[in-house]
């Protein structure tokens, strides 16, 4: 079946390059390029004190309208905008590097406003890491009875930053707040006490960002677990650089690895993270998809719907059509999670189901494999499923996708109707009761998702 030595067609050859990485030291230069005034630009500077910028020559060239931006989607995308952040937090960082202050005390002042900004959602850190030989495990989580996941030390970074990220926290080199590991033998021992465990996602940062060599060190070893039933990578290396797979120097051997967790009777399950139709439109894009195909993995497709980047219903109803086109499967549409600029991105839960509906009717079945508009909180993965009138009360229908009880998965519930919910936490419950079904289920004690939500840095 290996297709790994078919060369790429010449157009695509040339286009590719050597990865060159743009950061905070280029912003200025680049958002000049977009148009933006003196000013301006500090307040972006500023925002890049707190959350992380990172962006990459491919990114730069071929998915950027310049002409259009500051206000083009993919611009928008991966450049910090000076109003994502309080005005009051933009204005006291732009004055510390008007004033060229001490790197310490702009590093004091941007720690204090990315510790408002939830870190790290839905108990990541509280209620998502396991134990083992009763050591904490840091750098996997074991969320849902059947998965882990496994951040990959050497792949806390990306090719690319998405400004909207839910992981941004593994970005901003505060050790505390980042996750990875690199003992894959213990995930093996820790795998072998825990026979329910059948997927392991391989996640970050990203994945993909490592070489060969060190991706089939982490790889490898899971190929012997007999239990395991999928090995998942998930990934946004497709759209930011898709010459990983075609004329990097080992994406041949990088396509021989993924060869070989088919041929060891696993399913590799590719999560691929697309935002915009735009990132589907190179030719190397279609060239990298056919390549990972031919080596027998699936490419699974997946985003949170972001105002003004993505929310719309056309240009979802592109994005799948497209997709199913290159061969790949439509799998979520994401709520944007309740941390970093969560107000900046997020629409209303309302919205999100609207857009998510008028682009759904418009598909075939084939595309109906896609699930949402999801939110990935604390108890679990929570679908909406509409607005509803019952008993002439106006309520959400909503359902549980995955949950922390299995017991509660694809089971119905209703929440009190509030145009402007944006996350589960803004919901109540309907019909007069105190609590949802779901609520106490967190591990530790009789805890609400109101209540974890009020404690702090809670995914």
């Amino acid at each position: 079946m290996t297709l790994v030595n078919d060369a790429a067609p010449a157009a695509v050859r040339t286009t590719g390059r050597r990865f060159r990485a743009y950061t905070a030291k280029h912003l200025d230069e680049l958002t000049a390029r977009a148009g933006l005034t003196a000013e301006q630009r500090l307040g972006t500077r500023a925002v890049a004190t707190v959350l992380p910028f990172r962006t990459n020559s491919y990114v730069l060239d071929e998915l950027i309208d310049w002409s259009a931006a500051p206000d083009d989607p993919i611009y928008r995308l991966v450049f910090p905008q000076e109003d994502m952040l309080p005005a009051e937090d933009v204005t006291r960082l732009s004055d510390l590097i008007r004033r060229d202050a001490p790197k310490a005390e702009i590093d004091a002042l941007a720690h204090q406003v990315r510790m408002k900004l939830n870190p790290h959602p839905a108990g990541q850190l509280q209620l998502n890491i396991p134990s083992f030989n009763e050591e904490p495990m840091p750098g996997v989580q074991h969320k849902y009875n059947e998965t882990v996941l496994f951040f990959p030390k050497q792949g806390q970074t990306c090719h690319a930053y998405c400004t909207y990220c839910f992981r941004w926290a593994q970005f901003v080199g505060e050790p505390d707040l980042k996750m990875a590991a690199d003992d894959i033998d213990r995930l093996k021992r820790y795998l072998g006490s825990h026979p329910e465990v059948t997927s392991i996602l391989f996640t970050g940062g990203d994945p993909m960002i490592m070489g060969e060599p060190v991706l089939r060190r982490y790889i490898e070893p899971l190929l012997e677990v007999e239990q395991i039933e999928s090995i998942r990578i998930g990934t946004k290396a497709l759209a930011y650089w898709p010459q990983r797979w075609v004329t990097d120097p080992d994406a041949d051997d990088t396509l021989r690895l993924f060869e070989q967790v088919s041929n060891a009777g696993k399913n590799l399950a590719f999560m691929a993270h697309f935002t915009h139709p735009r990132e589907l439109e190179p030719a190397m894009v279609s060239e990298a998809v056919r390549r990972i195909r031919d080596t027998g993995a699936v490419i699974r497709t997946q985003a949170p719907l972001i105002r003004t980047i993505n929310d719309s219903p056309e240009l979802w109803e592109s994005m799948w059509r497209r997709q199913l086109r290159m061969g790949m499967v439509p799998y979520y549409m994401f709520i944007e999670r309740d941390t970093g600029p969560q107000d900046y991105f997020a629409v209303t839960l309302e919205r999100a189901y609207e857009v998510f509906r008028d682009a759904y009717k418009n598909v075939s079945g084939l595309c109906r494999t896609v699930r949402g508009p999801s939110m990935s909180a604390t108890p679990g993965k929570v679908c909406v499923d509409g607005v509803v009138e019952v008993g002439g009360e106006k309520l959400f229908l909503l359902h549980f996708i995955q949950c922390r009880d299995p017991e509660f998965v694809n089971k119905p519930f209703f929440a009190k109707y509030d145009p402007a919910a944006k996350w589960l936490t803004d919901l109540r419950p309907a019909f007069g009761a105190e609590r949802f079904p779901f609520e106490g289920i967190v591990p530790g004690g009789d805890t609400s998702a109101h209540d974890v939500a009020a404690t702090g840095p809670s995914i």
